[in-house]
């Protein structure tokens, strides 16, 4: 407890975008049952705080801490110690940490291709040809800037974590839910779920909440949404567009393909599925009209990004985890 009587919240943000951050303020008036029943201790982008804060803390003061964002770098897996030892409550917030999310992605390709990329194209301005070094001395002293490790993780491939919740970013209605439980909690009104369990989300998939109306595919081509005049009430699958709503957990209201978008697998894999874009490549196979292997060839030539589509959001998580060549930095 905090020295005004009120348990201890904190929230961080690792390798991600920002809009777990976002997500978060978009519980609009609810927003002010955090600060009635928590003392935010550690939130660095809403407030004032330092490391060496959170270090002084005695071990699992803080009650409930979100953390959002992948590990990419040796100082967000310092920090996702230091968080778990000081936090009784771990939730793994968002995509990015509890799958890797888009930043994992990156372990497809080797980490010196990531920077040369990042300081050689044609966006960045960079004539002298300048990398980034891990440490610099400067006449007051030396500076350092975080080490990028090889691949990408999930927070629970670093760290013990207690509940997760998906999203990218979660919806505020869910993230509202969950702070109502944890204020009923404090209060003795309710009981936490089993350590390990998906919080906020589902159990069944994001097509078992699409009002499309959904019939036998059978599919000759994938095309891209942009590409064709999109039925606004058939499944989008149906119509040769690529949606990964049959293998990602239900939450969301599928939100996405009722704005005439397909699911990109934000929310994880699907209850009981241990490799989400395994499950995603068997319901395209499943659709595919053809047995012959040329013609099988040609129609799956149709979707460009094949490792973005089936693991956009859970490389690191995956049977995959990484290419060949992020393994070998």
């Amino acid at each position: 407890m905090s020295t005004n009587g009120k348990p201890k919240f904190a929230m961080y943000w690792a390798a991600a975008c920002g809009g777990c951050e976002i997500a978060v303020l978009n519980i609009h008036e609810k927003i002010l049952d955090v600060d009635a029943n928590f003392q935010v201790v550690f939130w660095p982008v809403a407030m004032d705080a330092k490391y060496k804060d959170v270090e002084a803390m005695e071990d699992n003061s803080i009650l409930l801490t979100l953390f959002n964002g992948a590990i990419r770098n040796d100082e967000n897996e310092h920090i996702a110690h230091l968080l778990r030892r000081k936090s009784q409550i771990l939730v793994a917030f968002g995509a990015c940490a509890t799958q890797g999310g888009i930043p994992g992605l990156a372990n497809l390709s080797p980490v010196h291709e990531i920077v040369d990329t990042a300081f050689t194209t044609i966006s960045t301005d960079n004539g002298n040809g300048a990398r980034p070094q891990t440490r610099y001395r400067v006449p007051e002293g030396e500076l350092t800037i975080p080490t990028l490790y090889p691949t990408v993780k999930a927070l629970d491939q670093v760290v013990p974590v207690d509940y997760y919740m998906p999203g990218c970013p979660p919806e505020s209605h869910q993230i509202a839910a969950v702070i109502d439980l944890v204020v009923q909690v404090l209060e003795g009104k309710a009981q936490l779920p089993p350590k390990g369990t998906v919080i906020g989300a589902g159990v069944s998939s994001v097509c078992d909440e699409c009002t499309r109306t959904r019939n036998e595919k059978k599919i000759k081509q994938f095309v891209r949404i942009q590409d064709i005049p999109v039925d606004p009430d058939l499944c989008l699958l149906e119509q040769g567009i690529v949606c990964a709503g049959s293998a990602t957990r239900s939450g969301c209201g599928a939100l996405c393909p009722k704005a005439g978008m397909p699911c990109v697998g934000c929310y994880g894999p699907a209850d009981a599925t241990s490799d989400h874009g395994a499950r995603l490549l068997n319901a395209i196979a499943s659709v595919i009209d053809s047995r012959d292997p040329a013609e099988i060839e040609k129609i799956l030539d149709g979707i460009p990004d094949p490792a973005g589509m089936l693991y956009r959001f859970g490389l690191p998580r995956s049977l995959l985890h990484a290419s060949k060549s992020a393994w070998g930095e």
